[in-house]
């Protein structure tokens, strides 16, 4: 038989769903595993609030990663939609990952989690995250716990920060995809649109000078992107961070605006390295009053 026309029969294709609760290190590993940065990563919880596809193209295998916001007890309407983006993703995927990490100990958010996912018809792999930040000790026996929270097909420690065990995760979870050939040209990374990667910067930058409540209030959109006509090496991006309350304003701005300056700087720097370019960006904040609870004004931000 020919070999190459047996290749599409060796060759698996597929989704994988990232759970876990929030700050388990699953958009660090989605990074990682894909090789480029996709994913904005932050310590605040509810960093991740779409469905982002991340692609890792392998010889003999496509694996499509999809990071989730962190599955939790919703206190808002942004909740509520964020675990409903989570469990239609779970529908619609191959085999499910279900990041816990190995620096804490196993919660009430974990159980919660793995009592859901358990009740999926799909293989579960278990990753026990962030590997550097403890002793060999500890990573056996997060394991063991780890196993006792679900009937697992693999369980498998990785370092996102160190590379370690990285690929060799790539490798378990592709093992867990049907037969098909690629779904994404090689090259390609992620779907995400451009504007919605260069909002997600923005918000990244924001959210690592953010403290208390304000993370959750945080959103981000970008209203205009224009190549200079003048200047094919520069774009102007305008963009608008907003916000629940008028007193979160001059948090975001600071005083003589040197918050929004620093933000702008941040951002700018993931922004040209994502377009290729120099960039222009203008940074906007307006209130939104209530926005997290308001169902019409999660639609017009993209909820």
């Amino acid at each position: 038989m020919d070999a190459q026309a047996d290749a599409p029969e060796q060759h698996r294709s597929g989704f994988c769903s990232v759970v876990g609760r929030p700050n388990a290190g699953k958009s660090t590993l989605i990074n990682a595993l894909v090789g480029d940065k996709i994913v904005i990563t932050s310590d605040k919880p509810q960093t991740t609030r779409h469905a982002v596809r991340g692609i890792v193209t392998l010889p003999s295998a496509q694996l499509v990663l999809v990071d989730t916001p962190g599955l939790h007890r919703p206190r808002t309407l942004l909740g509520e939609r964020l675990n409903d983006v989570v469990r239609s993703t779970l529908a619609d995927v191959d085999v499910v990952a279900f990041c816990v990490p190995a620096d804490q100990r196993i919660g009430p958010g974990d159980r919660f989690i793995a009592a859901e996912i358990a009740q999926l018809p799909k293989p579960l792999v278990a990753v026990v995250t962030k590997t550097d930040a403890v002793t060999r000790d500890q990573i056996a026996a997060q394991l063991i716990a780890v196993s006792g929270l679900g009937d697992f097909a693999d369980i498998v420690p990785v370092s996102a920060l160190r590379g370690d065990q990285v690929s060799v995760l790539a490798d378990v979870l592709s093992r867990h995809l049907p037969a098909g050939p690629p779904l994404y040209p090689d090259e390609m990374r992620t779907d995400v649109d451009v504007d919605t990667r260069i909002a997600e910067l923005i918000r990244e930058a924001a959210l690592a000078g953010a403290r208390e409540e304000l993370p959750h209030s945080i959103a981000v959109t970008v209203t205009e992107r224009n190549p200079r006509s003048d200047r094919i090496d520069l774009v102007d991006v305008y963009a608008t961070i907003h916000l629940e309350r008028a007193s979160q304003k001059p948090i975001v701005i600071g005083r003589g605006g040197a918050q929004l300056k620093r933000i702008g700087t941040v951002a700018r720097a993931g922004i040209e390295e994502l377009l290729g370019v120099r960039v222009n960006l203008d940074l906007h904040v307006a209130v939104e009053q209530n926005w997290q609870r308001d169902p019409k004004k999660l639609d017009r931000l993209g909820f």
